[in-house]
């Protein structure tokens, strides 16, 4: 059996995390902005900063785990 939770979670955070994709944090004009498709090495340098959070916390802390196949 395959432990599926860690890439189901990588590409959940990704997805969700991608600068300009849902939103930016800082924004070009304000503290946030919602799916305007720009990104700005701020925003690219704290998403990464979120992304590394989660992603430990969702693997080491909760420990995801998600077995498929036989």
């Amino acid at each position: 059996m395959s432990d599926w939770g860690p890439v189901f979670v990588a590409v959940v955070l990704f997805i969700l995390l991608t600068p300009g994709l849902l939103c930016q944090f800082p924004g070009r004009n304000g503290c946030i902005e919602f799916g305007n498709f720009q990104t700005s090495g701020a925003s690219i340098l704290l998403h990464s900063i979120l992304y590394f959070g989660f992603i430990c916390i969702f693997l080491f802390a909760i420990g995801v785990h998600l077995y498929l196949g036989s």
